[in-house]
């Protein structure tokens, strides 16, 4: 079947499953070929999982949910931490055109494999960076729109003053329980729904690096818990100081 009916059939079921998609988000779905990003069934609404990087390539659904809420305006210049295979940075350049859109990933492979990716769909203006995505892209800044594709705790201070006055960052917020939240000014502005990401890694938690000390970003909840909290991702980067 040719790419764009499957592409079509995919957003008319977004249009379907979800209470309201907008129209601009839309028409960049059906328009960026997934295909050139994700070669295990692109145009089915299920998450894959890239094995090389330990990375889980958003189902479509996902997306439309994060674009609904970053809701980028034509000529807004964005940022998208955590690029990923490049598919959510060219749907918003899509909308606002790839020379506005900048994504920075903390995983090497992943920022070569983005850049192909964007330049073999026709999104080439695109610039992908290897960054720790809390840190942002300062040089860049600032930025109408801000996308982070990874839970935290609260918005990276860094990232806040990237955004210009009025500007939107979009983030899950959270650990464990996440909900996807859009941030106006410091402070939350609308929530939509519960969903669940990977946590925000810093440099030295990539695929394939050495894992260093990561108690600079322990969360305040569970160490308010004490260090016999039940067992979850965090019990493997807190450093308990050999209790137990």
């Amino acid at each position: 079947m040719d790419n764009s009916v499957l592409r079509d059939d995919m957003v008319d079921g977004l249009e379907h499953s979800l209470e309201s998609l907008p129209e601009a988000v839309a028409i960049a779905m059906r328009s960026v070929p997934r295909h050139e990003f994700v070669t295990d069934s692109p145009y089915q609404n299920r998450p894959t999982e890239h094995y090389d990087t330990n990375t889980t390539i958003l189902a479509p659904t996902t997306v439309a949910r994060l674009l609904s809420a970053l809701d980028p305006k034509p000529d807004d210049e964005v940022l998208v931490v955590g690029a990923g295979v490049g598919y959510t940075a060219a749907v918003i350049a899509e909308i606002v055109g790839d020379a506005r859109v900048h994504a920075v990933d903390i995983t090497r492979s992943l920022v070569y494999e983005a850049r192909e990716n964007l330049q073999r769909a026709g999104y080439g203006g695109v610039l992908v960076d290897c960054r720790d995505g809390a840190e942002g892209l300062a040089d860049y800044a600032p930025f109408d729109r801000i996308l982070v594709e990874a839970s935290a705790v609260r918005p990276p201070a860094r990232l806040l003053a990237q955004l210009t006055d009025g500007g939107r960052l979009v983030m899950p917020k959270g650990v464990g329980e996440q909900t996807l939240v859009a941030v106006e000014d410091g402070e939350v502005a609308e929530s939509f729904g519960p969903l669940s990401f990977k946590p925000l890694l810093v440099d030295g938690e990539q695929t394939g690096s050495i894992v260093r000390n990561r108690t600079r970003r322990e969360d305040p909840e569970y160490e308010g818990r004490g260090w016999h909290a039940g067992h979850g991702w965090e019990q493997d980067w807190i450093d308990w100081g050999g209790r137990g």
